[in-house]
């Protein structure tokens, strides 16, 4: 069994995954409800909250990547997430493929320091709640040895492709783009770090090939020393040309805006994490895998250059 199975394709980080497993010529199974063919991937159209469907969607794989994004509504996650993760574990223990499990920050809650795969869960919201169930019960499995399976995890992320999800590619490069001031949420003046999304997907790559990776929570690769609100802005309008000039979205602009707009309703909870420091540490991976992570510079020029070339989305 050779096949990389992809779970949730469509997503931007499903997508770079797939690139980045199509150029090591590992063949790829690309599932969602409906999913497209990328890269010469096989497809196969699933709803994974059906036991059933998850299962056959699984079987036959060397690996599963669970990179599922629904929509960005507690109510929505409360009832799917835990359907879509008893199945993946299920499927996983009864065919013995390995999973891999995308996930992001929210459990951790506010943090004092770095974040690192040590970090206790003390979540701040209530979908960083329901993450920590959600992870707590993957990794309970894996001790128990009914399964093998890792966690991965990345910061907010940023990058080529990202444009329907990203924060600073939706209120930074896409208003810059359109000739309009940048926005940022509730400070500009604190770090926030910010995972460039081909390094995630390489490293996703590396990870799922790795023997002595599996059973483990791993951090994806992220640069250090992050950028303000106001640097990030200041190097992604000097990479588009255009005048270095934003906006803040304050608490309650984001509350008020959450009477009109449900995903915006839903982002309030989730401020904290532009209030105070967002320090995410990837240093494990990258002693592991003599990996250097691209650099905010580097990586702000590569998404400007795709918004100008019509692939930013």
């Amino acid at each position: 069994m050779t096949i990389h199975t992809i779970l949730g394709a469509g997503g931007v980080i499903a997508n770079s995954l797939a690139r980045e497993l199509s150029e090591q010529q590992i063949p790829i199974r690309l599932v969602s409800r409906k999913p497209v063919a990328l890269f010469g991937a096989t497809t196969l159209a699933a709803d994974l909250t059906d036991p059933a469907q998850a299962l056959k969607a699984i079987e036959g794989s060397a690996v599963a990547y669970c990179c599922v994004g629904l929509p960005y509504r507690y109510a929505v996650w409360r009832q799917q997430w835990p359907r879509i993760i008893d199945n993946c574990i299920d499927a996983c223990r009864k065919t013995g493929v390995k999973l891999v499990f995308f996930d992001n920050v929210y459990m951790y809650g506010r943090t004092e320091g770095p974040m690192t795969e040590e970090t206790p869960y003390d979540p701040s919201s209530r979908k960083g709640d329901l993450r920590a169930r959600l992870a707590t019960q993957l990794m309970s499995e894996v001790r128990k040895g009914n399964i093998t399976a890792m966690i991965a995890r990345a910061a907010d992320f940023y990058g080529p492709g990202a444009g329907k999800t990203s924060v600073p590619d939706i209120l930074v490069f896409q208003r810059l783009l359109k000739d309009q001031k940048a926005q940022w949420l509730v400070d500009a003046h604190v770090p926030h770090s910010f995972t460039y999304t081909p390094d995630a997907a390489r490293a996703l790559r590396l990870l799922a090939t790795d023997e002595e990776a599996w059973n483990q929570v791993w951090h994806l690769p992220t640069a250090a020393t992050p950028l303000t609100g106001a640097a990030f802005v200041e190097k992604a309008a000097a990479a588009l040309g255009k005048p270095n000039q934003y906006s803040i979205l304050s608490k309650w602009m984001v509350r008020l805006g959450g009477i009109l707009d449900g995903t915006t309703k839903e982002l309030y909870e989730m401020l904290y994490q532009y209030e105070f420091d967002y320090l995410f540490d990837s240093s494990k991976f990258e002693k592991a895998y003599q990996f250097t992570p691209t650099s905010y510079e580097e990586g702000i020029k590569a998404t400007a250059n795709a918004y100008r070339d019509g692939t930013g989305f």
